[in-house]
């Protein structure tokens, strides 16, 4: 008896321009099963599943959904299949509420918004298990509650054919543990799920199979059961890779920027970071780990200017930088580099090319009234080249790159204007296990070059690994500043939570003298 297949795509090619996206690939999945969509970034796993969900059309090959030979000419068509796909990049209007965008896209919900959508929003969510305020505009929502809102969406709208890109990228822990608990509930229902996931404890945690791509082609599919990471890695990537992250050791220099005292409200009013004190020393690894929420992204963007500081004081060189310009800053000898965690939102403009995202770091340098596009072209050359960018050309709009390369323009670019502070907000995320790799490798060069580096994570084997101090915050207070390689998972997961705090062994001081061999020993 032939087997039958929710979704069976064969010999499906697509092309833009001269890169081949799509090479003859072949994929399957059951009702009821979960499969595992692995590649490196630019392999064609995005590509493949756009065509699925009808934002692209295959050049050639053939789209079967529960047996039946289908063309998908728009995501509606899609969504009349009963496919659904949750993107990686989110595709939210901003403006409005949490329940107003799942009621846009809800073809029986009327041309009249009904009063009792809330109610019916917070209902679902309930019974999926996430936990959401319906009346939030999306503009106030932290980068987690877009994703889970896109979740939701996909769900509501009953698709049977779920498709995952990248899902728990920016989730928490715990909303990981909630989402692969509702996957599963939905695999027992008969639904048909295909999750991209650059994370192999996820691959093999929750997936039936795994199907795996390389350059645009199709590789094979592996049962799940007998599938180990270094297996999965060597055919994704093509050779044997080592996973070992390498923490080089740095002669400490003094302080480049001591952080005393900040408080710092988010954009609802609220305190995010409540006096917090540390400070960053040159060619040394900070990391600062903490449940998503606790004051990260805060932090990070008033370390960078980007959000007004209410109390407390940023100290370069015995001066106080607080409220200064960009450019003020910089005269006083500090060069900073800012990576965001939204880097298509706030990193980058996805519309204009690599050529002239590059410039935009320093087209105000320009003398005279025209851009000089020549050097920016130079740049994006010599970035595509370095971290192995996948991309037709230096002019292609940042937006049409796969997830991990949009993240290697944005770290180049940083990089090459050359900052002795750089803040990175999660630099990996959504990218494959190679180009991780890669990019702590660039980050541990600009460590010994005397950079001095603000890393924060959400991986905290890899945290232990490649930083040599995490700070800890819960709640955007500091729980402590811990050494990595004198600390367990389990003692940073007790601190996130608050039901550790070390903070009174470094309280005198920022991150303080020690009195605890786990907790930093040098005063600044």
């Amino acid at each position: 008896m032939e087997e039958r297949y929710a979704i069976e795509m064969r010999g499906i090619c697509k092309n833009f321009g001269r890169v081949a996206a799509n090479k003859n690939v072949s994929l399957n999945v059951k009702p009821g099963e979960i499969l595992a969509l692995l590649g490196e970034n630019g392999s064609g796993k995005t590509t493949l599943m756009n065509m699925l969900s009808g934002i692209y059309k295959p050049d050639s090959g053939t789209i079967l959904v529960n047996g039946q030979e289908t063309v998908i000419h728009s995501p509606e068509d899609a969504k009349r299949l009963g496919i659904g796909m949750v993107h990686q990049h989110f595709k939210l209007v901003d403006v409005f509420s949490a329940a107003d965008n799942i009621w846009l896209g809800d073809e029986h919900s009327g041309p009249l918004l009904k009063k009792n959508r809330c109610d019916v929003i917070r209902q679902m969510a309930q019974k999926f298990g996430f936990d959401i305020d319906p009346q939030k505009k999306v503009y106030n929502m932290a980068v987690s509650e877009k994703q889970t809102l896109e979740i939701i969406k996909v769900l509501y709208y009953g698709a049977k054919i779920i498709i995952l890109d990248e899902p728990t990228a920016v989730l928490t822990v715990q909303e990981i543990d909630k989402l692969f608990a509702v996957l599963r509930r939905m695999k027992a229902e008969g639904h048909a799920i295909i999750i991209i996931t650059h994370k192999l404890n996820e691959v093999l945690e929750i997936s039936d199979r795994v199907a795996i791509m390389r350059r645009g082609e199709s590789i094979g599919t592996v049962d799940t059961a007998q599938a180990t990471e270094q297996l999965l890695t060597e055919r994704m990537v093509g050779r044997k890779v080592t996973l070992n992250i390498d923490c080089p050791t740095v002669e400490k220099t003094r302080p480049l920027l001591e952080i005393r005292d900040l408080t710092i409200r988010n954009d609802e009013g609220a305190t995010a970071i409540d006096h917090v004190s540390f400070y960053i020393r040159g060619g040394e690894i900070l990391g600062v780990a903490g449940i998503a929420g606790c004051g990260q992204k805060e932090l990070c963007e008033a370390i960078a200017g980007l959000r007004p500081i209410e109390t407390g004081m940023m100290i370069h060189k015995g001066d106080n930088i607080v409220g200064l310009s960009p450019k003020a800053i910089l005269e006083k000898g500090i060069s900073m580099s800012f990576i965001p965690e939204d880097r298509l939102g706030m990193g980058l403009a996805p519309s204009l090319s690599i050529t002239d995202n590059m410039l935009l770091k320093n087209y105000g340098e320009t003398k005279g009234p025209f851009v000089d596009r020549k050097s920016g072209r130079a740049a994006a050359e010599q970035v595509i080249q370095e971290l192995e960018i996948v991309t037709p050309s230096t002019e292609t709009p940042v937006r049409r790159l796969s997830g991990g390369n949009v993240q290697k323009v944005l770290l180049g670019r940083e990089i090459k204007s050359g900052p002795n502070v750089l803040i990175t907000a999660y630099p990996v995320r959504g990218l494959d296990i190679h180009s991780s790799y890669a990019i702590y490798d660039i980050l541990n060069r600009q460590k010994k070059d005397g950079v001095g580096i603000l890393f924060v994570g959400e991986d905290l084997d890899v945290m232990m690994g490649l930083c040599d101090k995490i700070l800890v915050l819960c709640h955007g207070k500091v729980m402590g500043v811990v050494h990595a390689h004198k600390t367990t998972k389990e003692e940073l997961g007790l601190m996130m939570t608050g039901a550790l705090d070390l903070s009174s062994k470094y309280a005198d001081k920022p991150a303080g003298i020690a009195r605890d061999s786990r907790i930093e020993e040098v005063e600044p």
